[in-house]
Order: C-alpha cells, then sequence, then structure tokens
C-alpha cells in the first residue's frame, strides 16, 4: 500500500477529491492528511471518500497551520464550528482514520480518542523524531497502532517491528524554480519494488510536493512542471518541465505555456507513459492554450502521480 502524506490545502485536498469521485484512486492508494485549516474543501474531501467506500487518515494534531486553533476553539454558531460537528460525524465513519504525528501533545490526542471509543489498534501514528520512541512504546505498549510511519532509520527499523510502513521524503526541493533546469531527469523512489522485502506493509512520501511547508504561495520567477515515471526497471524518476522567460514574475501564464510545451512534447516522443486524468489534463490545458493557475498546475501532477502508482499497485498485486 502507498500513504501519500499530503498537507490539507486547497489544491492538495481537490487533487485526492477529484480522483475518488471519478474512480481512479486505487484502494492500495491511502491518503494520509495534516489538515491545516478548518475548510469546507476539507470536510467535503472526506465526504466523497466516505461515499466512494474509500480510506483516508486524518492526522489529530498537525504541526502545521491553524486546524488545531479553529477546531479546538470555534466561536458558537460559526461557520468554523458548524464544519466541525460536520467533520465530527464525518470521524465515525470506519473509512475515516485517526493520525497522531508523535510528539510532545500525542498522549492528550491518544486519551481523547479512547474516551470516543477509538483504540490506539485502529490508529496511524507517524514518528520521525528518535527522541519520542521511548513515548511511542509507551502509547502503544498494548497494542500496536494500525499503521506505523517510520523513517528509513536503523534505530527506528529496530524499535518498531510491527504494522511499520516506510516513510520519506523522495522530493528533492530546490531554492528557485528555475534551478530544476540544471537536473531536469532524475531517479525518485524504489520504495515500491522494495518495501515488502524489507519487512514494511506499505511506504510513504510527500509526492511531488515535498515536506516543507509553506503557508502561502508566492509569485515565482519560473515556473516549473513536476512529472514522474517508470522508468524500464520499474524504478520511479521525475522529470521537470521549467519555463525560459524566468528573469521576473511578471506573466506567470507565458511561463506555464512555455513549461507545458516542453512536457507536450517529452509526451509525444514518450507514449509508453500512461495517459493519467492529470497528465490529459495538463496535455489539454496546452492545446487549449489555457491556464488554470500555479494551485492546479499543483493539483494535477499529484493526481497523475497518485493514479500511476495506483495503477502499478494494482497490477502487481
Amino acid at each position: 500500500m502507498y500513504f501519500p502524506i499530503l498537507r490539507g490545502k486547497q489544491f492538495e485536498l481537490l487533487a485526492i477529491r477529484e480522483l475518488v469521485a471519478e474512480g481512479l484512486l486505487s484502494k492500495k492508494i491511502f491518503p494520509v492528511i495534516e489538515p491545516v485549516k478548518l475548510t469546507s474543501t476539507l470536510t467535503k474531501a472526506i465526504s466523497i471518500c466516505i461515499e466512494k467506500d474509500h480510506q483516508i487518515a486524518i492526522i489529530q494534531n498537525p504541526i502545521v497551520g491553524s486546524f488545531q486553533d479553529e477546531y479546538e476553539k470555534p466561536a458558537e454558531g460559526s461557520r468554523t464550528n458548524l464544519l466541525k460537528k460536520e467533520l465530527n460525524v464525518y470521524y465515525q465513519n470506519a473509512n475515516i482514520i485517526p493520525g497522531i504525528l508523535v510528539q510532545e501533545n500525542a498522549p492528550e490526542v491518544l486519551e481523547k480518542l479512547e474516551q470516543q471509543g477509538i483504540s490506539s489498534g485502529k490508529l496511524l501514528a507517524f514518528i520521525d523524531d528518535y527522541d519520542y520512541l521511548d513515548m511511542f512504546h509507551s502509547l502503544f505498549d498494548e497494542r500496536m497502532p494500525q499503521f506505523a510511519l517510520i523513517p528509513d532509520e536503523t534505530a527506528f527499523k529496530r524499535s518498531i517491528r510491527q504494522n511499520r510502513v516506510l516513510c520519506e521524503d523522495r522530493f528533492e526541493r530546490r531554492k528557485r524554480s528555475a534551478d530544476y533546469s540544471e537536473d531536469e531527469d532524475k531517479p525518485f523512489s524504489t520504495d515500491h519494488l522494495y518495501y515488502q522485502e524489507e519487512g514494511y506493509q506499505g511506504f510513504s512520501d510527500y509526492s511531488v510536493i515535498g515536506k516543507d511547508y509553506f503557508e502561502k504561495g508566492f509569485a515565482p520567477r519560473a515556473v516549473a512542471i513536476h512529472i514522474v515515471y517508470f522508468a524500464s526497471d520499474e524504478s520511479l524518476r521525475i522529470r521537470h518541465f521549467v519555463s525560459d522567460s524566468n528573469d521576473g514574475i511578471k506573466n506567470p501564464a507565458m511561463k506555464f505555456y512555455e513549461a507545458l510545451s516542453k512536457l507536450e512534447t517529452w509526451c509525444a516522443s514518450n507514449p509508453q507513459v500512461p495517459r493519467t486524468l492529470g497528465l490529459r489534463t495538463l496535455l489539454e490545458h496546452h492545446e487549449h492554450q489555457t491556464y488554470p493557475g500555479l494551485g492546479s498546475l499543483k493539483k494535477l501532477s499529484i493526481m497523475h502521480h497518485l493514479e500511476l502508482m495506483g495503477s502499478f499497485l494494482d497490477r502487481e498485486h
């Protein structure tokens, strides 16, 4: 199974929602959402997963964004309070798996979940800090979580041997979008090939976004499109398509079309690359010379990655 970790920003949530709604997200893809804001986009994404009987994990103690404060202290009668009530109803559904980041407030969060009748054996736990390993074993001494996401480090592999999921950030972020052109095609991951023989239930990463979190976007000098694809040995590679007019921030639509033209040329010479919904939509923007915005570009790149991985896992297993 593949556990993509996505921050619950608008276009990440839309990527999940649209794939699930279209029946294009394999049941072997188990999204892990770290919500950053309590919004209707979040609740709608969860709702469609319930409707389509697709499992998804929601982190209960996120460390980024404003979700925690909005959820714990909504004003009575406010829109946020209504969304909280809606979310609490969804949390009772079997397809919604509570997730916990093993950090300072994890014991308090686990206690609240147990008061709601949710046992530790139903949870997804994520730990990437060695100093919290003792806490992990204290929290789950009687029953291991359903899934335990851990980094590919010896200390964690020795300490956590059951229900573990390999979790690594495979996206190498550059300081500037223009810098991706310096190494436009490179290896991305082989986790999908070896996770089982290495004793993992699944594998996890941060898709083509990366672990770093930014509250708000900014006007880039360059536009980069990140597309993953399978090499002949079934390893996963990533190719970056970067705009040319990168001296200033004006005309992002033109920058998008420059990068998109490179993608179209590459796709034409690589017909073996599956035309997922995300990739087809990008190519349609090239054909019609339309500009959906940089948020939609991110959404479509995620959609392509997740649909591609789902097809691989369905074929292999």
